[in-house]
């Protein structure tokens, strides 16, 4: 046995236990707004107590431990813990990417850890309406920061058309919606256009229904519970449809449906998490974080759907175009990338 690389692997252990430990304060964080507080400047516990109304003995051990994982600062001259800017953007900031929701959706998820071992024996599926709340908050909390900020400055841009079809009027399915704050964006963003919002859970439905008509957008946003291959309308000028077609049970019919929506010179705006073709590719951070999500999430989805698919969060773009030209589709290109996300123009 190589000592070193058994030192090496504990030391990894150690940061992975060390971080899924945290998960639960980085939450109370979120669910308390304490990162909020502690960006409006430094303090001690019992500075920070008062300024919170929370308890400086939970305070005390909560701040070290941010400090320890490096969300938080430290002075130990002055006993004061305070955030960055930076570490206020991620954290705190209203307009920032919200990293605490991604924590919000793990823990989310890991309460159906006892079902879903179970069914690595049995080969059955969790649907997504099956997990606890905290998935579709969380989930909606934490893409909707990346939506905002590359959708329409970025995604619908790079698509051949679209961004001028949408400024003058367009018809527009947003599918497997969520709780709409994509279907909100596009319909803000180009107030002429019209969006329909379809997803078969209800209660993600319901709530984006409420936030359409408090944003003053019913006239020109509605929603309706379907699934992807069910949802309503037809000569739609762009169907879209965000980090979604991978955890669907028949990615295919789904497609074959978004063919026959479509307008003859519509766009179909495909985001899929980023993804190499090559298993040996994706063992990096990133593809980690995909591949545990998928495996609570993605595929329990997927086979607790008819349909005979399992794509998971890793499909990679090979197998995207393969499952679109079956559907009838002949043009499909990669429209643009970020580090998390792969966007993908498919056209009739």
């Amino acid at each position: 046995m190589d000592q070193n690389k058994l030192t090496e692997f504990l030391g990894r252990f150690t940061s992975d236990l060390a971080a899924t430990n945290a998960a639960g304060s980085i939450v109370i964080g979120h669910r308390l707004g304490l990162y909020r507080s502690l960006a409006e400047g430094p303090a001690t516990p019992e500075e920070f107590a008062q300024r919170t109304g929370c308890d400086p003995r939970y305070l005390a051990e909560w701040l070290r431990g941010q400090a320890a994982g490096g969300y938080v600062g430290y002075d130990p001259g002055t006993g004061r813990f305070s955030l960055t800017e930076e570490q206020a953007f991620c954290l705190a900031a209203p307009d920032g990417p919200n990293l605490p929701a991604a924590f919000l959706l793990a823990l989310g998820m890991l309460r159906a850890e006892p079902r879903i071992t179970e069914d690595f024996r049995t080969g059955a599926g969790v649907g997504w309406h099956e997990h606890h709340e905290d998935v579709f908050v969380g989930c909606d909390a934490f893409f909707r920061p990346a939506y905002v900020a590359q959708l329409v400055t970025s995604w619908i841009p790079a698509l051949e058309g679209v961004e001028a079809k949408l400024a003058a009027g367009a018809r527009v399915a947003d599918v497997g919606c969520g709780l709409g704050s994509s279907s909100a964006l596009i319909a803000q963003t180009y107030p002429r256009s019209t969006v329909l919002g379809s997803d078969y859970h209800a209660e993600s439905i319901a709530l984006a229904s409420e936030r359409a008509a408090q944003a003053g957008l019913s006239d020109r946003l509605g929603f309706e519970v379907s699934g992807a291959d069910t949802f309503t309308g037809a000569d739609y000028d762009l169907v879209t449809m965000f980090d979604c077609l991978h955890d669907m049970g028949d990615p295919l019919g789904a497609a074959r449906r978004v063919r026959e929506a479509l307008a003859a010179d519509g766009t179909w705006l495909l985001v899929e998490p980023f993804a190499f073709d090559r298993v040996e590719e994706n063992l990096t951070p990133v593809g980690r974080l995909y591949y545990s999500a998928s495996t609570f999430l993605c595929v329990p989805n997927a086979l607790s759907q008819p349909g005979g698919y399992a794509l998971g969060a890793q499909a990679g773009e090979a197998r995207m175009r393969e499952l679109v030209t079956e559907a009838g589709f002949t043009r499909f290109r990669r429209a643009a990338e970020t580090p998390f996300n792969l966007v993908y123009e498919v056209r009739p």
